[in-house]
């Protein structure tokens, strides 16, 4: 009944508008428009209009403005942590207060009998369907940034190698801080020897632990998700490497590096060892020509023939 009392104010401005018929005696024109603006007032308070535009039950409105609000408190912790990218570490909790929402809202049906569907009303009711367009852009932003590689299987937290990851990487920037800050006075700005050699440990427990993850991750892992890590873990590894790489210009001596160069050194030897073993163990055997027995020429037996005459 609310869109009538909205229209029940325009009443006598409608009555107004129309005017008496034509052949009909005019009356005043306020007393006219006020009498049939009244009874046709009454008449539709009584009855109502068979056509009338279905409102939200209170349950559905309730949904729908719990969904609006989980929508806000998203998109600011998104856009709050967009850089540096802390989106699954600081926004899980929003996230899964959206879905049940939107559970909510799909699963709800309104109190009275006669009133339409929560999920209907809502979710399909017009062409846009905005609520539909909103669930979906957050549950792809989500899944592209992989945050479930990052959580527990029921996404209740952060799992056990990511918060050993995060806590490492923590340490690392703490000990790149650190030596930032007692070298400042001894050595150029260009000078990172100290920072280096301190914090090599750490950075190389950090970059082992990633590899680590990135293997176990191939394999399904914690979360059961075979795919990239999650898009929180990526970028702390890229901004770590990043200040080690470029902006200190260190480098992790490879343990392996002893093995590596004594197989490649034994492969580039090995044609030749095998063609000089070849060339001492094969032996040169000369070809021996025999010569045959052959008769004399003619000239041999003339000159025998005029030796005996």
């Amino acid at each position: 009944m609310a869109p009538l009392r909205c229209l029940l104010p325009l009443l006598p401005a409608l009555a107004l508008a129309l005017g008496p018929a034509a052949g009909e005696p005019r009356r005043p024109l306020a007393l006219e428009a006020l009498g049939e603006a009244g009874e046709l007032a009454e008449e539709l308070w009584g009855a109502g209009l068979p056509g009338d535009l279905p409102e939200l039950e209170p349950e559905c409105r309730h949904l729908l403005a719990a969904f609006a609000e989980g929508s806000a408190a998203l998109t600011g912790c998104l856009g709050r942590r967009a850089r540096p990218v802390r989106l699954c570490q600081a926004c899980h909790r929003h996230y899964r207060r959206l879905l049940a929402e939107y559970g909510d809202i799909a699963r709800a049906v309104g109190n009275s009998s006669e009133s339409h569907n929560c999920a209907k009303s809502i979710l399909t009711s017009d062409r846009l369907q905005i609520v539909v367009t909103l669930s979906q852009f957050f549950n792809e932003t989500w899944e592209a940034a992989n945050c479930a590689n990052c959580l527990k299987n029921n996404s209740e937290g952060l799992s056990n190698s990511t918060v050993e990851f995060l806590d490492l990487f923590n340490k690392s920037l703490t000990c790149f801080e650190h030596n930032l800050q007692g070298q400042a006075i001894y050595l150029s700005p260009n000078n990172y020897t100290e920072v280096c050699k301190n914090c090599n440990e750490t950075y190389k427990m950090l970059n082992d632990l990633y590899n680590n993850l990135q293997r176990m991750n191939r394999q399904g892992g914690e979360s059961g998700h075979s795919a990239h890590l999650c898009i929180d873990v990526e970028d702390a590894m890229n901004i770590t490497r990043k200040l080690w790489s470029r902006t200190f210009n260190c480098s992790v001596p490879c343990s392996d590096t002893v093995p590596v160069i004594a197989v490649s050194s034994f492969i580039l030897f090995l044609p030749i060892v095998f063609y000089l073993s070849s060339f001492l163990h094969s032996k040169q055997k000369k070809r021996i020509l025999i010569l045959p027995k052959r008769i004399q020429s003619n000239a041999s037996l003339v000159n025998i023939q005029e030796k005996y005459s």
